[in-house]
């Protein structure tokens, strides 16, 4: 399955409070506070950090913001996220197979990779959710075939 089926995949399961097409983005400016507002509200685990809200600059988790709290208490959420996001951000395109994005997800330790275009311009975001449902849906589909083929259909 490639990035590209993901993405449309989400389109039918998406949240009903977040629109498929839209991707959820932040300045480098914002507050920890405020992005801590923005995952809660959004009901999302990361969100992209983007001054043009087109190319990513990087990206910030609820363990980001987690992090922070534990190590410097609540005064830290009065500072802006460029000090804490994680900046080397990594992105796949729409071509790229969904195993090998789960595989990078799971070996990098992180949850959420922008889709990107040959431009650098965002497409979309898939979280490792994304990449395993879309793997088992294939396994099934995998499955379906073998049984027929077994059962003589």
């Amino acid at each position: 399955m490639l990035v590209k089926q993901l993405l449309s995949m989400k389109s039918d399961t998406a949240k009903p409070w977040i629109d498929s097409a839209t991707i959820v983005t932040i300045t480098p400016e914002t507050t920890l506070g405020e992005a801590a507002t923005l995952l809660a509200e959004k009901r999302i685990g990361a969100v992209v950090v983007s001054g043009d809200g087109r190319r990513p600059e990087g990206i910030l988790s609820e363990r980001d913001i987690v992090r922070q709290l534990g190590k410097h208490g609540t005064d830290v959420l009065s500072q802006p996220i460029s000090g804490v996001m994680t900046r080397g951000v990594q992105t796949c395109t729409t071509g790229e197979d969904a195993l090998t994005i789960l595989e990078r997800m799971t070996a990098g330790r992180f949850r959420h990779m922008p889709v990107v275009d040959d431009d650098g311009m965002m497409l979309g975001v898939i979280s490792i959710g994304d990449a395993v449902s879309g793997r088992l849906k294939e396994l099934a589909a995998e499955k379906e075939a073998l049984t027929g083929m077994i059962m003589g259909s």
